[in-house]
């Protein structure tokens, strides 16, 4: 018998919510939104049993790998007329992938294939298909109107622009060889094909912004991760390109506390989570003090706090229904202090506006989530899940199977009811993109964003 991966979820969800009746009485409804997708029939491979085959290995094997210890090879190949030609038409309908043919010297090209065989042909054209992979692989958006962009993709190591050339001649295959760098998520070719039939100038330009977002990421994100569009305030599990699960999520306020977008890692489930007051609080706010001062409300709200010789006080908030973080974090380290986690304050989820937070990511139905990490990422059985889920204890759960997580941002992408929609650009971060497309082609444009990190301090108490 066969069993699909969203009956397999379906199942743990029904366990977490069990569990999730015994420790979150106040509020268990919301764990069961109306317009759940986390049992869609979809099939992607044999009864769980088979563990390996139903939930594969996180990240795919690159179609080219570059030696990354070989001495880097010369930008420039020897072209043949036919070989130019074929790189003439790539440019001629590059426009289908959103790019502008004018961006890669065409008419030059086309004058120097007209004079035969020569140095500056093989110049020419050797720069012409450089620029083709830099902005097919690495996106054409400069990193300056990338805002809040934190993502390092390593598609520049995976796929060597020098090895790319060496191929593409080698072969004659110009198209097919640029077409290895084309992203595998199922958003690109559908805006690709989008753009294929859309006319309204406007509507063009909004596409080929979000076909160059799913360049700045990965090629391949993997056969098992997790990706939240920050817009469209929603959460996905995706195995082998198909939506799982789907959480409503609250994102950061506009302004200094946004959401940045991060590709990061699971590596840890972090059952009934304590919370570290910040600062900004405890002092700014006189938490503190009034900790100290009143030691039954503290207990009653589950505060602790301890008062160093030098004045300094710290303030941790103990595990329970009320605590800010709420049942769950999902422990994936990085600079701005970012993650997933429950939230007390559940039924904001019902808000149809949901950035409202200081930046982290709060996610709907978050013990199930949990639960479902633990169990796919090797830590923990189902059982074994639920038990700590529900004990009221500290407990952090390591997950020893690679779960990526990608904290994105796209206005034009598909909707969890398979649709493509646009969303509210609640950052302005789509104005510089769009400008970029207006003017001239970067050369030599930099790799990772010198934008400043912002350690997210997350007040977590609305």
């Amino acid at each position: 018998m066969r069993m699909t991966a969203g009956k397999w979820i379906a199942g743990v969800a029904a366990l977490a919510i069990g569990g999730a009746a015994l420790a979150q009485q106040a509020e268990p409804e919301s764990l069961l939104p109306e317009d759940r997708h986390n049992e869609a029939e979809v099939e992607v491979g044999p009864k769980p049993g088979s563990f390996e085959a139903a939930f594969p290995n996180m990240v795919s094997e690159p179609v080219v790998q570059g030696d990354l210890d070989a001495t880097p090879k010369p930008l420039i190949a020897t072209w043949s007329l036919e070989k130019a030609d074929a790189l003439v038409q790539v440019i001629e309908g590059i426009g289908a992938e959103g790019l502008d043919p004018k961006d890669y010297d065409l008419q030059a090209l086309r004058t120097a294939i007209a004079s035969g065989p020569s140095q500056e042909l093989d110049e020419l054209a050797s720069r012409s298909f450089v620029w083709l992979v830099e902005d097919l692989r690495d996106g054409r958006t400069p990193m300056d109107a990338r805002k809040q962009w934190f993502v390092v993709d390593p598609d520049r190591d995976r796929f060597r622009t020098a090895d790319l050339l060496e191929q593409a001649v080698a072969s004659g295959d110009i198209a097919g060889t640029l077409a290895q760098l084309d992203p595998t998520h199922p958003d690109y070719a559908r805006l690709k094909e989008e753009l294929a039939k859309t006319e309204d100038s406007a509507r063009r330009k909004l596409i080929r912004a979000n076909m160059d977002r799913w360049r700045w990421l990965a090629r391949d994100l993997g056969k098992q991760y997790l990706i939240t569009n920050v817009p469209e305030y929603q959460l996905r599990l995706t195995v082998n390109d198909k939506i799982i699960s789907t959480y409503r999520t609250i994102v950061g306020k506009p302004g200094r506390t946004a959401t940045p977008q991060l590709a990061e890692k699971v590596e840890g489930v972090i059952f009934n989570p304590t919370w570290t007051v910040p600062q900004s609080i405890v002092k700014g706010e006189g938490l503190g003090a009034k900790v100290l001062a009143n030691p039954a409300w503290a207990r009653r709200a589950g505060y602790k706090a301890v008062k160093g010789a030098n004045g300094y006080i710290s303030v941790v908030q103990q595990p329970g229904p009320g605590n800010s973080l709420g049942m769950m974090k999902l422990d994936m380290p990085n600079p701005h202090a970012i993650f997933l986690h429950d939230t007390p304050s559940r039924g904001l989820f019902n808000a149809d506006q949901r950035a409202l937070s200081h930046g982290c990511i709060r996610t709907e139905r978050a013990l199930e989530l949990a639960i479902t990490m633990a169990i796919l990422g090797k830590g923990a059985t189902k059982e074994e899940a639920v038990e700590v889920a529900t004990s009221g204890k500290y407990t952090r759960v390591p997950i020893e199977r690679e779960m990526p997580v990608y904290i994105t941002y796209f206005t034009m992408a598909s909707d969890i009811d398979g649709d493509l929609a646009t969303f509210k650009d609640i950052y302005g971060r789509d104005a510089p993109v769009l400008a970029s497309l207006d003017q001239p082609r970067v050369s030599n444009r930099a790799t990772e964003t010198d934008e400043e990190v912002v350690e997210i301090i997350d007040d977590l108490r609305t």
